[in-house]
């Protein structure tokens, strides 16, 4: 079985990057879940094709079965439009978006969720983002996020995906 390092550089091999890793199921059918993007598009709507998931699928499913006695569940899909924050990197990269953020409390004195575009993260203050509210600037600490992901505005799209 690899470790998460391994599946990482693995992914990165194919010219991808791991968004979020899960794993679970049980003992005898443990479960990964990967959500792989590009790197450096800023568009989550030009990312990740059924092709690229299949690709990576294929690259991984012979290494998590070698020497293993369980026989493991491989799910990989896009992060989707609606793309999760969960790295430093993915606030600079993507400024300029629409995010939602949910706080373990209160964020900037003003409740635990939050919605409004992303300006970036915060030059000299390190951990830091900033978020633009209502005209008003909010710098928040990554330390009291819980989630954030874009906000995929469904009606200027026209429905498409399935809304």
């Amino acid at each position: 079985m690899l470790d998460s390092a391994d599946i990482e550089r693995a992914v990165e091999a194919l010219g991808f990057e791991v968004v979020q890793m899960e794993r679970g199921g049980g003992r005898q059918r443990p479960l990964l879940r990967l959500r792989i993007d590009r790197p450096g598009l800023s568009n989550p709507r030009s990312g990740v094709t059924v092709d690229d998931c299949v690709a990576v699928t294929r690259e991984l499913r012979g290494a998590l079965e070698d020497g293993a006695d369980e026989d493991w569940v491989l799910e990989v899909s896009s992060p989707g439009v609606e793309r999760p924050l969960v790295k430093p990197v993915d606030y600079d990269r993507f400024a300029g978006s629409r995010i939602r953020v949910r706080g373990y409390g209160p964020l900037a004195d003003r409740g635990r969720k939050l919605e409004g575009t992303l300006l970036g993260m915060v030059k000299g203050r390190p951990g830091t983002f900033a978020l633009e509210i209502e005209g008003d600037r909010v710098e928040i600490p990554l330390e009291l996020v819980a989630s954030a992901r874009l906000v995929y505005d469904w009606d200027a799209a026209g429905g498409v995906g399935g809304r």
